[in-house]
């Protein structure tokens, strides 16, 4: 009985590193490259997808940028009617004229892919074009069908 019991334990011990390295990784700090856009891009910021609202800026979302310990994270969310547009995650990269994001973008339009929800999740850049005063997703072709999505944060 004692045989099995410290066999057990060795076993524990053995196995420990193990399960330490299987617990998920604490965030990682935004790598800031420009210090003008990390502060254009922290706050409180409009949010849009063209299908929900176009040039109405009443029907734009909201979304929050927040620096937590040199990590920045985005929320926010659009809706009108049962159309709505969510992003949930972190920024890991902010340059001059764009940034990484790793996270989730949720966007349901009664027209596009049946009416049904589409998820993209991982890392996707949002850059600012020409003289524009907003990020535009560059990963645009929509994962669930033919559409293209403007998906745009304003500054």
């Amino acid at each position: 009985m004692k045989v099995i019991s410290l066999l057990a334990i060795g076993l524990s011990i053995a196995l420990y590193p193990i399960a330490l390295s299987a617990q998920p990784q604490p965030s990682q700090r935004t790598i800031v490259n420009n210090a003008i856009a990390f502060r254009q891009l922290r706050g409180e910021r409009k949010l849009n997808l063209q299908w929900i609202g176009w040039d109405n800026w009443s029907d734009f979302g909201n979304a929050r940028v927040v620096d937590r310990r040199g990590t920045l994270f985005i929320k926010g969310k659009q809706s009108k009617g049962d159309d709505f547009l969510t992003i949930d995650g972190q920024i890991l990269r902010v340059d001059a004229k764009e940034f990484t994001f790793r996270g989730r973008i949720v966007t349901k339009v009664k027209d596009n892919n049946n009416g049904q929800a589409c998820e993209r999740e991982g890392d996707m850049v949002f850059k600012i074009t020409n003289n524009r005063r907003y990020w535009r997703l560059q990963q645009m072709q929509s994962p669930c069908g033919t559409e293209t999505d403007y998906i745009d944060i304003f500054m």
